[in-house]
């Protein structure tokens, strides 16, 4: 008995927006955004196109790869920092909804960037516990609502999009499957990484910051240091956890925040750069929706095949981190 990933789908809204486009908007180069980030584009969501309706396509995709109809999911769990509305209903809720899931539950998973990677691990584990059969796992964005487009230092980091993984808990399958996980977080650097808004530390007086729309700061210098220890020791310990050596792994599968920290954790494992796949020159940061889009992409193009070893790596607003390693 295993849980594998059955398929993957994703959905990226069609408006693209270049790094020449924005810096019509932001006072900002093409040639800034490239050398520091390694950002060429983003894609960003219409008006009126809510996280829901991103997850919803990657969701259906996901489905229709594998034949299953949306009445045999068990679980929904949506990972997002952007959801349709901040704190409830949940987005899960209107996914499965919109979905048609009858008889699934549905809940969000609130862990920044390493939500999807939260969530796999937490679908997978509800799977083996209550020997149910399917669960949706989605990371879905659209952190362009909620940028702040007055900061040139991380409004160009952005982009919208969803992906979606669809997990079964297999019978017949011992060998495939997800085989280690880790989970971390570090609340001591929340606020290096955080959505503004006004704090809710009274009762019957809301005061000025309540008008405010909430937006994203974040401490670029603490948050890539983070990053750079984060992935570097992620990948050392699921190396060791799941006993698969490195040279092993067909794909490493990095949340998509800056190419910079990828180079970093390549070095340090004296790995190429080409080991790791990365879609951030066309997608940009997508938080949580960024792995699983990364995920659909290598399974789309055909660049991994059953059995091999694939290493999924989060890090981002918690401060958390996490990944997960699993033979595909």
């Amino acid at each position: 008995m295993a849980v594998l990933i059955r398929s993957t789908g994703s959905f990226v809204p069609d408006n693209r927006y270049s790094n020449d486009q924005l810096s019509a908007i932001v006072d900002t180069t093409d040639e800034w955004i490239r050398s520091h980030t390694g950002i060429g584009a983003r894609h960003i969501a219409p008006d009126g196109t809510m996280t829901s309706d991103l997850a919803l396509g990657a969701a259906k995709s996901a489905l229709e790869k594998a034949g299953i109809g949306p009445e045999e999911v068990d679980y929904i769990a949506v990972a997002t920092a952007s959801p349709d509305y901040f704190g409830f209903p949940a987005t899960a809720c209107i996914v499965q909804d919109k979905l048609g899931a009858s008889k699934a539950a549905a809940f969000d998973v609130v862990a920044g960037c390493t939500g999807f990677i939260y969530a796999l691990d937490t679908v997978s584990a509800m799977l083996e516990a209550r020997k149910a059969r399917y669960g949706l796992v989605i990371g879905a964005e659209t952190l362009s609502r909620i940028a702040d487009w007055a900061d040139r230092s991380t409004c160009v980091l952005f982009g919208d999009g969803a992906g979606c993984a669809l997990l079964e808990n297999s019978q017949a399958e011992t060998d495939r499957g997800l085989k280690a996980s880790i989970l971390g977080s570090d609340g001591g650097g929340a606020l290096d990484l955080y959505l503004a808004q006004g704090m809710r530390d009274k009762t019957f007086d809301r005061g000025e910051p309540y008008q405010d729309f909430p937006k994203i700061v974040m401490n670029g210098k603490n948050v890539y240091n983070f990053a750079v220890k984060a992935i570097t020791k992620l990948i050392g310990d699921l190396l060791e956890k799941s006993g698969i050596p490195l040279p092993e792994f067909r794909w490493i599968v990095p949340h998509q925040a800056n190419l910079r920290i990828v180079q970093a954790a390549a070095k340090r494992f004296g790995l190429p750069e080409e080991r790791f796949y990365l879609n951030i020159q066309e997608y940009a940061n997508t938080s949580a929706a960024s792995v699983p889009i990364a995920l659909n992409e290598i399974a789309e193009k055909s660049l991994v095949k059953a059995g091999d070893p694939v290493m999924l790596l989060g890090f981002g607003a918690g401060l958390t981190f996490g990944g997960s390693v699993l033979r595909y």
